[in-house]
Parts: C-alpha cells; structure tokens; sequence
C-alpha cells in the first residue's frame, strides 16, 4: 500500500497518510469546491488501509478552517477510524487548534463528543508568517 500525500492549496488541505507508521495528517485549509470530490480519495484509501492496518494508528488534525461540507467529509474519516478502533486496534485522534482559536477547540470536543475514538487536544503557538 502507498502513503497517500497531497499538496496543501488556500483551498485544501495537506495530505500525509503513511500506512508504513499508521501516521495520518491533515493540515491546512479545507474549503474545496467539492468536499465529497476532494475527501473521497482519503476514504478510500482509509478502507483500503483498514485490511491490514498497524496496531497504532494516529491522525494528525491542524485545520486552520473548514466549512460546512467539509466538516461532514470529516467526520467520515473519524467514522472509519472508530470502525478501525472497534476491530481491536489502537487509534487516536490529536486536534490542533491555536490558542486563540476557540471556535476549532469547539469543533474538535463536537467530533470527540460523537466518535468512539480519544481525541488528545494540542494547543498550538500562533505562528507569525
């Protein structure tokens, strides 16, 4: 199986999912034309990963936004990760969000509050461009 990797654009988000270390990342912007369009190679390749997945899994969340539709996309991703988590796996979900930013803490205890997987929040310092 090989690593999924997408370059981030202002309106995607980064893509590193490495099936070698079971690491998963999404970094960035997601605000696509298309949600479903831009997210359904990453749930494919997350039911593809899941035949034989590493016995840790972790995906790595630093969304700076997203809008609705993409919020949807993502909670498919956590969906197939608790599917992961109910086969006996381990799988953890770390949501970053900068310090000032409570509107993406809220978005990340909402997910945590409806998936069956931990969530590990990770305050991150803004950093001047």
């Amino acid at each position: 199986m090989h690593a999924l990797l997408l370059e981030g654009s202002p309106k995607t988000p980064s893509v590193r999912f490495d099936p070698e270390n079971g690491s998963l990342e999404l970094r960035g912007r997601s605000i696509p034309e298309n949600s479903i369009d831009f997210y359904k190679p990453l749930t494919d390749w997350l039911d593809e990963y899941a035949r034989s997945p590493r016995p840790r899994t972790s995906l790595h969340v630093q969304l700076e936004y997203f809008n609705t539709s993409s919020s949807k996309c993502i909670l498919d991703l956590f969906k197939r990760l608790e599917a992961l988590r109910a086969m006996g796996n381990e799988v953890e979900v770390l949501w970053h969000y900068e310090a000032d930013d409570e509107d993406m803490l809220e978005a990340g205890e909402d997910y945590q509050a409806i998936i069956n997987v931990p969530f590990r929040m990770i305050e991150i310092e803004e950093v001047d461009d």
